[in-house]
């Protein structure tokens, strides 16, 4: 009797089939030649158009019985497995494995056992393969990059810092897939910074993937397209860390001193004394570019916290990274020559109102106040105070700044 459930289970057979030219079915056993290579739902300009054409004349995919190739379906491992046969017919490297789940008479059960022998896929743990899950991204990557047998020459983690989202990269990914990017597998659309690793990969991704693989192995001529990570119509754009612990010299133009209360924030921009480089000789962040922050109190004193990271180039960066504790301190006392005090010096607001309040002198040029607010706002409260102390700082030599955070920059 046929039922509902024979009906699904034969139409599933025929879309897993139809993604490749399999030769357990005749409905898609396409010779190459004769292979249909435009599909109605794959438009003139889709970003995949190129390759999906491509592994169609190659005979490696095949549409669907009325015309279209689907190219935004998921595709699961075992039809991933199928597709990888007919791209690399290579000799077994170790022997093939019957896993838990893939009965004797499921529809891709050679196609699992030859794409594990020849390198390509392995299993989960307890011999199961998972043949009807979904593909993540990463994992056509890993198959690609491992059946291969291609390793990375530069450094892992620096060939990852061009995707947005490394930190996303399974451990057992990152390796793989800094040899794929290097070999120009990898394609990323609409952004080609965003790897979306996890993501289940769809049939006109692993086309590209695939494609690409075919051009790295010299078996396909190369197809132009801007979405390959590292092309020609792509470059790789050249990302850098800057690890935790590094120190930054800076310097603040405007002034050799400022004096502050340990109770008061005060915004400073400084700028970077000398240019940060890479032991090449590449420079990271040029001499004068400019780091915005603060100076906050901090454990009976003061210290400049960064927050942003201006280089001369244009690009802006957060930023992790702080100064010492500034602890040292200059007594205010009452008869104290102002001029004296504010001389080659700037104060905070705080700073100055105690300044007026103590010495009775009411008259500070605003260019000598940081922020330019505040000075007589606490005059009432500290008058009549006899001394104060305030934090002293000397810029140029207290605000020596050091990275807590790795930075990852782009140099121009």
């Amino acid at each position: 009797m046929f039922t509902l459930s024979n009906q699904r289970a034969i139409t599933s057979a025929i879309i897993a089939t139809s993604f490749v030219v399999s030769a357990i079915s005749p409905l898609v056993a396409i010779s190459p030649s004769f292979a249909q290579t435009t599909f109605s739902d794959v438009p003139s300009g889709y970003w995949a158009g190129d390759f999906i054409q491509a592994l169609s004349r190659q005979g490696v995919v095949a549409g669907f019985p009325e015309g279209t190739f689907r190219p935004e379906e998921p595709v699961t491992r075992a039809q991933f497995a199928a597709m990888i046969n007919k791209a690399f017919p290579k000799p077994a490297l170790r022997p093939a494995i019957n896993f838990n789940d893939v009965p004797s008479n499921y529809w891709a059960r050679s196609a699992i056992a030859q794409a594990y022998s020849i390198g390509f896929m392995s299993g989960y743990p307890g011999n199961n393969f998972r043949p009807n899950e979904a593909i993540p991204r990463q994992q056509v990557l890993v198959a690609l990059a491992n059946g291969l047998q291609y390793t990375p020459a530069g450094n892992v983690d620096t060939t990852l810092q061009y995707y947005t989202d490394a930190s996303s990269i399974a451990d057992y990914a990152r390796i793989p897939i800094a040899a794929a990017t290097e070999k120009q597998i990898v394609v990323n659309y609409p952004n080609l910074n965003s790897l979306n690793p996890t993501t289940t990969a769809t049939r006109a991704q692993v086309a590209a993937f695939i494609y690409q693989a075919l051009v790295s192995s010299n078996q396909v001529a190369a197809i132009n397209s801007p979405y390959i990570v590292g092309g020609k119509s792509a470059p790789v754009a050249t990302t850098i860390t800057i690890p935790a612990g590094t120190i930054i010299p800076v310097k603040y133009e405007k002034a050799d001193r400022i004096l502050i209360t340990k109770q008061e924030s005060t915004p400073l921009t400084l700028t970077t004394a000398q240019n940060v480089i890479t032991q090449d000789g590449t420079v990271i962040i040029p001499t004068g570019s400019q780091v915005i922050g603060q100076l906050k109190p901090a454990r009976g004193g003061s210290q400049f916290v960064a927050q942003k990271l201006i280089l001369t180039t244009g690009p802006e960066y957060p930023i992790s990274a702080s100064s010492n504790v500034i602890t040292k301190t200059q007594k205010i006392s009452k008869g104290s020559s102002t001029s004296a005090i504010v001389k080659d010096t700037l104060l905070g607001a705080a700073a100055a109102t105690v300044v007026a309040s103590v010495t009775g002198d009411r008259v500070i040029a605003t260019e000598k106040v940081l922020g330019g607010a505040g000075i007589g706002a606490l005059v009432g409260f500290f008058f009549g105070k006899n001394s104060a102390e305030l934090v002293d700082v000397e810029p140029n030599s207290d605000f020596e700044l050091t990275v807590n955070q790795n930075l990852v920059i782009s140099p121009k």
